[in-house]
């Protein structure tokens, strides 16, 4: 009981996280035993590929304070598909994709990082500006249809797996998860990131280059929302404008329930590794249920609210 409540006042949200994933295995061996197989499995991780991206470069905007968000990620990862497959439409090798998704998707992030930082606006405005940009972009160049013909070397990776752990979720996912573990935990920018999310005055103060590392991680984010587009693209088969709906809410979401701190310096992202899997988990074991997507959403929003009431009340308690 002791080492509960000590884990509680020190990390409430990792505590709501576990006590989630218990209610929620419970639900399901209760409701709906049959999903619990490794095809359902293998379907999760799938899903949580495209968001655990997303969310990672989230995290690491928040991460580094100075109101840092970037509502504009479900946007760059459509964009970015649909750009990347009116190039090869056009005539562009397909051998270009991976790199020409991660290309657009760091182009978006830097324009927000520069509207940050260059011209002072702030990350909630401009990212939701930006978001509306992207999105309304990708659906007026595609009409809102699908734009197919996706290299048809992709497919298998896109779709295969290795075990009931699929390809995408092994090559880019885990290994980007524990680079940025790496970098966080060991390395100068780490500290830096950290530094600034804490006090950005004192950042500022002990010379570390805040604006350059705010543009860096927008950048970064920006093309990890590219490599998420890569996985749609290789796993639909075509590229779809509204690929990247509801994923800043959602990866908003995850980074919170992972324990990153709303104002910065205080998270892992090992936390928001575990926050996706629940978090697709839950979308999954509802859709099974038969709930609609409108409900799902709501309770993506509700948990949204419950994990921030829950990080400001340990800081009253602290």
């Amino acid at each position: 009981m002791s080492v509960f409540l000590t884990t509680w006042r020190a990390q409430p949200v990792l505590v709501v996280l576990a006590l989630l994933w218990v209610v929620l295995l419970a639900a399901i061996a209760l409701l709906q035993p049959q999903i619990l197989n490794s095809h359902t499995f293998t379907s999760i991780l799938q899903f949580a590929s495209i968001l655990a991206l997303v969310s990672l470069g989230q995290s690491l905007i928040i991460l580094a304070g100075g109101a840092g968000i970037d509502l504009s990620v479900g946007g760059n990862v459509s964009l970015s598909a649909v750009l990347t497959m009116m190039a090869i439409a056009g005539g562009l090798d397909g051998a270009w994709m991976p790199a020409l998704c991660v290309a657009i998707g760091g182009a978006l992030g830097l324009a927000n990082g520069i509207l940050v930082t260059r011209l002072g606006f702030y990350p909630l405005i401009v990212t939701l500006g930006t978001f509306y940009v992207y999105s309304g972009v990708a659906l007026a160049l595609t009409g809102g249809a699908a734009i197919p013909g996706v290299p048809a070397w992709s497919l298998p990776w896109g779709r295969g797996s290795l075990g009931p752990v699929p390809w995408p979720f092994l090559t880019l996912v885990l290994p980007g998860f524990l680079l940025a573990f790496l970098v966080l935990s060991f390395t100068s920018w780490g500290r830096w990131i950290y530094a600034m999310g804490f006090n950005e005055r004192s950042a500022r103060l002990v010379g570390i280059p805040v604006d350059r590392v705010r543009v860096l991680l927008y950048t970064l984010g920006g093309m990890l929302s590219g490599l998420a587009a890569l996985i749609s693209l290789a796993w639909l088969g075509s590229a779809r404008p509204n690929v990247g709906v509801n994923l800043e809410l959602e990866s908003l979401t995850a980074a919170m329930l992972g324990g990153v701190a709303i104002f910065g310096g205080r998270g892992h992202v090992f936390g928001v590794f575990a926050a996706v899997v629940l978090l697709v988990t839950l979308k999954t074991a509802m859709l099974q249920m038969g709930f609609n997507t409108v409900l799902q959403v709501g309770v993506v929003g509700l948990l949204l609210i419950l994990v921030l009431l829950a990080d400001r009340l340990s800081q009253t308690r602290g």
